[in-house]
């Protein structure tokens, strides 16, 4: 499950497991390891998989979507990993700014944001391979995700333009979660 994951990436912080789980789960009331998935607890709250790109205004749109591609997660991950390609959440990266809805949310202590590291960025080239790879994939088996192949190709494709916009102009991104 995409919370579950995430907090993996929590691990070298000195945020504590428990506090990040207490906060997803009081920013849901339901078990933070089944927040993501095609279950009626989605139904509180939905994610949302999003680029953020390095510095304040990057001069071109970065909107993606990303919800059908967080609710498609750990089948997305298993298929990069069949692929030998990384899988979407190796680009994730919180700081404060992409965890602040939680806060606002009124969920958690606010101490433990004081204590997330820096945003961590990557290449853009590294996420185009994994973009295109799967994409590669879905159009040789446009089934293989069921229904939401259709929603979960055209959010990849959001994110392959991004991508190689974020690239053409030397830029570097990482992957951020929205909950509403």
């Amino acid at each position: 499950m995409l919370a579950g994951k995430l907090l993996l990436h929590f691990s070298n912080t000195p945020v504590t497991v428990c506090e990040i789980s207490s906060i997803f789960a009081a920013s849901i009331n339901e078990n933070p390891r089944e927040m993501i998935g095609n279950s009626s607890k989605l139904k509180p709250m939905s994610a949302s998989m999003y680029i953020v790109v390095e510095g304040e205004d990057p001069g071109f749109d970065i909107f993606v979507n990303g919800q059908a591609l967080a609710r498609n997660e750990d089948a997305l991950e298993r298929l990069a990993e069949k692929l030998s390609v990384p899988p979407l959440l190796e680009f994730f990266s919180a700081d404060r700014n992409s965890m602040a809805l939680l806060l606002d949310q009124g969920a958690g202590n606010p101490e433990w944001s004081y204590h997330l590291p820096q945003p961590q960025w990557f290449p853009p080239e590294d996420g185009l391979r994994t973009v295109r790879a799967l994409l590669d994939f879905l159009a040789m088996a446009p089934m293989a995700l069921g229904s939401d192949t259709e929603a979960i190709e055209r959010e990849l494709r959001e994110y392959e333009i991004v991508l190689r916009k974020t690239s053409l102009r030397s830029l570097r991104w990482h992957l951020a979660v929205s909950w509403r």
